[in-house]
């Protein structure tokens, strides 16, 4: 198999977008003497793809939207999602970060019927010791949010005692954080909110597992958050699309931006 043609023939296994973690392929190695094509053939696979928003789409950004603007008590003149962004970063203005984590949570509190999530936590959590609930969740979340995150998929995850549950969901890059262009608006409107949501009123401990350097965030329903001490997330600096940070570093460029402020 040398020459076909007289053209050379190369086989390249490039990693599905759909796969959370890249592995190389093991025919590389077979082509060491061309590397630098097989890189150029890397370089050029194509980035996760943006999800499209659908009608039903649309109606959940508007009511989201509206739970959001019922809570700060002000409304974006923004359209669409920018006004959502706008809203989020509103609710950390003049707020703690606790502050705006308890009001976050009760903007997820008011998208659900109280007697659902009663109901919920009391009659599916405990079913299979949590298994049935933190599947579920996993499988709604990624059907039905990926107007606010972007695309996303139903992944498999290690539970504590050693078991492996498909109650993940990976967000190959999240429109929100990306959006928000800071480390605090993730952390206080987004993960710690989402975190005590589901384990309080839904019954399903979760830890979100965000990246601050490629925007992607892995859910992890079934597996309790750790202590905030243990918490790497919540030590992360301010990223580098950030304009406070920048405008800080612009003013004074001794100003530590090793963590950020809002975090």
């Amino acid at each position: 198999m040398a020459l076909l043609n007289h053209r050379p023939l190369v086989s390249i296994s490039i990693p599905s977008l759909n796969s959370p973690t890249i592995k190389p392929s093991s025919r590389f190695s077979c082509f060491s003497l061309r590397s630098n094509s097989v890189e150029a053939v890397e370089l050029k696979s194509s980035p996760p793809q943006e999800y499209k928003p659908g009608m039903i789409d649309d109606i959940f950004l508007n009511v989201f939207r509206s739970k959001m603007a019922k809570e700060n008590g002000w409304d974006s003149e923004k359209p669409g999602y920018d006004g959502i962004i706008d809203a989020a970063h509103r609710l950390m203005r003049g707020r703690s970060n606790s502050e705006a984590t308890k009001a976050s949570i009760r903007v997820l509190r008011s998208l659900f019927p109280q007697w659902l999530l009663e109901l919920y936590k009391m009659l599916i959590s405990p079913v299979a010791g949590g298994k049935v609930a933190s599947v579920m969740v996993a499988r709604v979340t990624a059907l039905s949010c990926q107007w606010l995150m972007g695309k996303c998929i139903v992944n498999s995850v290690d539970m504590p005692n050693g078991s492996t549950w498909t109650s993940g969901v990976f967000v190959e890059k999240c429109k929100y954080l990306e959006e928000s262009k800071c480390v605090g608006v993730c952390i206080n409107t987004c993960k710690l909110p989402t975190q005590a949501f589901f384990n309080e009123y839904m019954g399903v401990p979760l830890v979100m597992e965000p990246n601050f350097i490629d925007y992607s965030c892995q859910f992890k329903f079934g597996v309790a958050p750790p202590p905030p001490e243990d918490d790497t997330a919540l030590k992360e600096p301010c990223l580098q699309i950030c304009p406070t940070a920048n405008r800080r570093r612009e003013i004074n460029t001794a100003t530590d931006v090793s963590k950020c402020p809002k975090a």
